[in-house]
């Protein structure tokens, strides 16, 4: 904001006259030349962003609902959720009465197409390829890395130098961005397309990606907290040697822990030397074990290892769960299930075997948290209806089909996939001191018919149906009583013109 004091000649006066009596002073030797004038210091602080939705039925995603109460949000964060609250005066308002309002919905496994939109053709990893560019670049592996933020990271001889010794010349550093912000695309259709699906963050690269619109600050919330493992009976010597992994960062951690207790300078550190780094981060709780496991033999197999070595193991696929969901809920495992997964029994057993559309129901009632995924993390307009990202409400509705309550399906879209990307402190419920991630539908979320209405992200509306070009035409919403004053008003307004300008017309003749 313009220093007030400079808007008006009159008002710039007094400040002229201040000027030229200190230059005075100066010529007269009472004021030292070498003495700065005090800077303008912005005392005013930033203004406060407002975000109200009003009237509808809020879905917290913890087990609450709130029938035609009202979010508040207070610089993308929620202040507070309840009735009769008070709602300043320039807040953005969103009437939901008669409406749902749902925390954003959390895709798992999420195609690069909702972050890179165009630039996804950029080609296979091994090309020179930068994903902000999208077209085959000359730079070397080592300029690539630059471009991409990893020597701020892991820094190079020659840039340690210079901070070491400083350049007076170079511009102000910039700040760090990581390769996903730089190859973050916010005004892509793909994008567009996931927000009017109803997700607010999404797996990308590993990463827990806030699904942000016009911007790519602060996209990424946290990264890696998933650790890929492999434990196969396919690959038994891998099997062995995963478990020996297993106990040697076991027995590192405890001598780490008597050598802490010790105290004594005199005594040696244990040595690190062949301890995975990813092992001692899931036996110390700080990331979690993923499993692509999907036969009956290799999730006990999996169940087995977590319990003795007292971790809890994440399961993608699990499609044979169903047939050992005790063994599973025992071990502390979560489970992504995609509903719609077809797969026949070997019929060359008589166990138990197969798929099942009970698979998520009964993991759920043996312990298991259940997050839900589509078969496709794709998102297009195109391709296999129903099977892609975009209808990631409609795979959850087909659990609650096989037996899984609506609640738990609800959380196996928002809650639990947070928990599985380390995030569920910041987003996947709809609590005071949450970013302000929600969705306002026009039923049910696990409806096929329903559509999302608006999309906020952070405070901020980024997906309105009735402005954008995809589904805007199709059962929009009626008017409410202000629009139709406002249109009333407008209407008004321009018949009186119309009237005033005949009116001049006449005289005119």
């Amino acid at each position: 904001m313009p220093n007030q004091i400079m808007k008006t000649p009159l008002e710039r006066r007094p400040l002229l006259g201040v000027l030229a009596s200190s230059i005075a002073a100066c010529a007269l030797g009472s004021v030292s030349l070498a003495a700065p004038f005090a800077p303008f210091v912005d005392d005013e602080e930033p203004e406060e962003e407002w975000l109200a939705v009003v009237g509808g039925d809020v879905y917290t995603g913890i087990g609450e609902v709130l029938r035609g109460a009202t979010v508040l949000s207070k610089n993308g964060v929620i202040a507070e959720i309840g009735y009769e609250l008070w709602i300043p005066e320039d807040a953005e308002v969103l009437q939901a009465a008669g409406l749902r309002v749902y925390p954003g919905l959390v895709a798992l496994d999420a195609s690069s197409r909702i972050s890179a939109g165009g630039f996804l053709d950029a080609g296979p990893p091994d090309d020179h390829r930068h994903p902000a560019f999208g077209e085959e670049s000359q730079l070397t592996p080592e300029e690539l890395a630059a471009a991409e933020g990893h020597d701020a990271q892991h820094g190079s001889e020659h840039g340690d130098e210079e901070a070491e010794h400083g350049d007076e010349s170079a511009a102000p550093a910039m700040p760090e961005r990581t390769a996903l912000e730089d190859g973050f695309d916010p005004f892509n259709s793909y994008l567009i397309l996931a927000l009017a699906t109803g997700i607010t963050t999404a797996e990308q690269s590993s990463a827990a990606v806030k699904l942000k619109r016009g911007e790519i600050e602060g996209i990424e919330m946290r990264s890696k907290y998933l650790a890929s493992l492999s434990y196969s009976t396919r690959n038994p010597t891998g099997m062995e040697e995963l478990r020996q992994q297993f106990r040697d960062a076991r027995r590192y951690l405890r001598d780490m822990r008597e050598w802490e207790e010790l105290d004594d300078d005199e005594v040696d550190e244990p040595s690190k030397r062949g301890i995975k780094s990813n092992l001692l981060d899931i036996l110390a709780g700080r990331t979690r074990a993923l499993f692509r496991s999907d036969s009956r033999t290799d999730l006990l197999n999996v169940a087995r290892l977590a319990q003795e070595f007292g971790f809890r193991p994440v399961i993608d696929g699990g499609t044979e769960a169903w047939t050992v969901a005790s063994e599973l809920g025992r071990s502390g495992a979560a489970a992504i299930i995609k509903p719609r997964t077809r797969r026949d029994r070997a019929e060359n057993l008589q166990r138990a075997g197969g798929s099942s559309i009970e698979n998520a129901a009964v993991l759920h009632d043996g312990g298991v948290q259940i997050a839900i995924s589509p078969s496709s993390g794709n998102i297009d307009l195109g391709g296999i209806t129903g099977r892609d990202l975009m209808h990631l409400p409609i795979e959850a509705g087909f659990a609650v089909r096989g037996g899984l309550s609506e609640a738990a399906a609800l959380a196996g879209i928002t809650i639990v996939p947070a928990r599985l990307l380390g995030v569920d402190d910041r987003v996947g419920s709809l609590e005071v001191g949450k970013d302000c991630d929600l969705i306002v539908t026009d039923g049910d979320v696990l409806h096929y018919q329903t559509f999302v209405q608006w999309t906020v992200v952070e405070g901020n509306v980024v997906y309105d149906k009735s402005e954008e070009t995809f589904f805007a035409h199709i059962r929009p919403l009626p008017e409410s009583e202000e629009d139709e004053s406002t249109a009333d008003q407008e209407e008004g307004e321009s018949g009186e013109e119309e009237e005033g300008e005949v009116e001049d017309e006449g005289e005119d003749g």
